[in-house]
């Protein structure tokens, strides 16, 4: 018979199964990781890609024997990405005794917001989708494996000006801390490569009309634009952009890739281009592996958001391993300046930088949306890699 207990423990923990994930042979009690991001409001479809790649990459680990033999599990806790409510939540993780390890925020608002709380308690954040360059300055227990705006932007600049052919560009971006740095790094970059930002204009996040932007940009004279936005606002300005009489190309951050902003856009959104980390017409065998299980579970094409997230699952294993049954978490902490070559759907082998804490080598696919998909784009693929230290 089951100690009473036990048996609320194992009652508890199936009626949370949506948002807690479960694979044998591993058993025991699980090892808890904690995740802020958003499962509501605009950014609602980032939490669903995120929770589809969590559940794969838990399927692997613990079928595998997943911590020390124990299953490694997680509670999603819904911030809409947004700062306050991410400030809330990081002090609640941090109080609970069970969280080894702490993944999100989504934006780089949210994640930096709540950064001092996990950095003072010594609780690491993984920050797998966190680009903006200072994420990781604040602190030893601040992670990222995603590309810093200080490499994408460049690589979105060779998009616009060396792909694309731009020499006057116009720029709308999120008028918020990832957005204004964002812009800024863009700029430098086509200006380095002969081209010009005829006009660059930012929005607020709960904007619904941008015309009369889209005229200050039409009467720029631009020959390229570039949105420096998210999938929800980048598929509205799509949808107004011609309204003003704009006809020139589009290009958009590699945030915009994802299949809610096809859906949103519709027809407005053929023939914009973007660039990201992870396609699944690659052949590398890492990839292909992961599309073809991810079909198998999901009857659908995984997308970067759900790379990113099974990716953030494996490093956060990986460190949870080396840490030990006994680690706690300033080992956990540890054990990220110690793992190397974590096998990866994005970067194949992840390494960090043991002084930026970011991951190192990150590769760029062109893509383009073609009758209502994503397709390659040119077919070249460009590589950001900063060097180990």
């Amino acid at each position: 018979m089951l100690h009473r207990q036990t048996f609320l423990r194992l009652a508890a923990f199936a009626l949370m199964a949506p948002l807690f994930s479960l694979a044998a042979p591993a058993a025991g009690e699980p090892v808890w990781f904690g995740v802020s991001g958003p499962l509501t409001g605009q950014n609602a479809q980032y939490g669903a890609q995120w929770k589809a790649g969590f559940d794969l990459a838990l399927d692997d680990i613990n079928a595998k024997g997943g911590i020390h033999g124990r299953p490694l599990a997680y509670v999603f806790e819904d911030s809409q990405s947004d700062p306050r409510q991410a400030v809330g939540l990081a002090q609640k993780f941090v109080n609970d005794p069970r969280i080894r390890i702490e993944l999100g925020d989504f934006s780089s608002p949210a994640s930096m917001a709540a950064s001092p709380i996990y950095q003072r308690a010594g609780l690491v954040q993984l920050g797998f989708t966190n680009s903006h360059p200072d994420f990781t300055k604040g602190g030893d227990y601040i992670w990222s494996p995603s590309i810093s705006q200080a490499d994408a932007q460049p690589l979105l600049a060779d998009l616009a000006v060396k792909t694309l052919g731009f020499k006057r560009v116009a720029v709308l971006f999120l008028n918020t801390d990832w957005g204004r740095t964002s812009r800024d790094v863009f700029v430098k970059a086509v200006e380095a490569r002969g081209a010009q930002v005829v006009i660059a204009e930012g929005y607020q996040p709960d904007e619904k009309d941008f015309r009369s932007t889209l005229v200050r940009v039409r009467d720029a004279s631009p020959d390229g634009v570039v949105l420096i936005s998210y999938y929800p606002d980048g598929a509205l300005i799509a949808g107004q952009v011609r309204s003003v009489g704009l006809k020139q190309p589009i290009a958009a951050s590699g945030s915009v890739y994802s299949p809610k902003f096809l859906e949103l856009g519709g027809a407005a959104v053929e023939g914009i281009y973007t660039n990201t980390t992870f396609f699944p017409e690659e052949p590398r065998v890492e990839v292909q592996d992961f599309v073809r299980r991810f079909r198998a579970k999901y009857g659908k094409e995984p997308d970067a958001f759900n790379a990113y997230a099974y990716d953030a699952v494996q490093l956060a294993a990986a460190a949870l391993n080396e840490a030990g049954p006994q680690g706690d978490r300033k080992a956990v902490r540890d054990a990220f300046y110690r793992i190397k070559d974590v096998p990866s759907v994005v970067f194949g082998k992840a390494n960090f930088d043991r002084q930026t804490r970011r991951v190192i080598g990150v590769k760029s696919v062109d893509l383009v949306v073609r009758d209502g998909k994503w397709a390659l784009g040119d077919g070249k693929t460009k590589t950001a890699a900063a060097s180990a230290r």
